[in-house]
């Protein structure tokens, strides 16, 4: 018998089976520094202490998304190892703030199944929870995935695609308990717009852009355990569809969330994703830019130092979104590469 696993495929999985992942995983501040130095993120409460302490943290927490990256690459090797690309995000909500010291851990439950008409590729919802070394719930969310069958004669498992939410309920956002951003230092924040600035159906262009580098996102997919293929095989990929190696779609998130700093800089905290898409691939040597757009606004239940923000982020590949590109509602534009739907949590007058 072997002793090595070449990771489920697509016939593999059931509904309703649940898949425990290794290896649970401390971060620590260098985990932090090298997160900050692949993305550049600037936003002063995950960069300061002594921001963090003024708003009532014991110490600055660990970017948000970094904490996401790192539950998310727990389930790569039983969920994903096989996978043709990652689809989409939803019901996702950040419940927990994450420290250096803190141990996460992945559980993650099979919700659904559906194989594709070509017979050799099927999509496999699965809901991940990510916890502490307390088994508090840090976050939890859903995503589906195309995985490749084993054999593209083997009986599919019967499908059952699950109904999900088109978004979190504001009601349901969480804000961090014991924290006061009343007083929030917008001189070290970098911004003096708040929450209450913001119009729904303000378009925001982020001007900025970032060129991928090869190294970089190999660097960053490592940080995260990610072993999916499809990132680091390029013998493999050299001979598949695209004739190289995938950037991992979280690597565009990251990005993109940092490139947002420049006109949402009090966006402080992540607090949910509604749906995410990754809607072409993207490869090193693309330059990735940023536009975002306030979908809603929303009181945080209990809090009258935050408000949230429902932002829909749109990443490009080698177009500078000043023009904006395309009529969303009627399909994507060339070159764009993630639809991003999300709450964020900032400080308000």
């Amino acid at each position: 018998m072997s002793k090595t696993s070449p990771g489920n495929f697509f016939e593999d999985f059931r509904v309703g089976q649940v898949l425990t992942h290794a290896t649970p995983r401390t971060l620590n501040e260098g985990d932090r520094a090298l997160y900050q130095a692949l993305f550049g993120s600037r936003f002063s409460l995950q960069s300061s202490d002594e921001v963090a302490r003024a708003a009532g943290y014991a110490r600055s927490p660990i970017d948000d998304f970094l904490a996401f990256h790192v539950v998310f690459g727990k389930t790569v090797p039983d969920v994903s190892l096989n996978a043709v690309a990652n689809l989409g995000y939803a019901d996702c909500r950040f419940l927990k703030p994450v420290f250096p010291g803190d141990t996460l851990s992945t559980v993650s439950k099979v919700i659904g199944l559906k194989e594709n008409s070509d017979g050799a590729t099927g999509v496999v919802y699965v809901r991940s929870i990510g916890r502490n070394q307390h088994g508090d719930i840090v976050l939890e969310y859903v995503r589906w995935v195309m995985v490749r069958k084993r054999e593209k004669a083997s009986p599919a498992p019967e499908t059952d695609v699950p109904t999900l939410p088109k978004a979190v309920d504001a009601a349901y956002l969480e804000a961090p308990v014991g924290t006061d951003f009343s007083k929030f230092d917008l001189v070290a924040s970098g911004s003096a717009h708040l929450w209450d600035d913001y119009a729904v159906g303000e378009k925001i262009d982020h001007v900025d852009g970032v060129t991928i580098e090869e190294a970089e996102h190999m660097m960053a997919t490592r940080l995260y355990q990610n072993t999916a293929k499809v990132h680091f095989n390029q013998f493999a990929e050299g001979q598949g569809r695209f004739g190289r190696r995938l950037i991992y779609g979280g690597h565009v998130i990251s990005l993109a969330r940092s490139l947002s700093f420049n006109g949402l800089g009090n966006a402080q905290l992540v607090t949910a994703i509604n749906g995410g898409r990754h809607v072409a691939p993207c490869f090193a040597g693309d330059t990735v830019f940023a536009w975002s757009e306030v979908v809603d606004k929303a009181e945080v239940k209990g809090r009258a130092d935050l408000g949230a923000l429902r932002l829909r982020t749109i990443a490009t590949k080698n177009l500078a979104c000043g023009e904006f590109p395309g009529a969303l509602e009627k399909g994507y534009a060339d070159g764009v590469i993630l639809d991003l739907d999300y709450w964020v949590l900032m400080p308000r007058r």
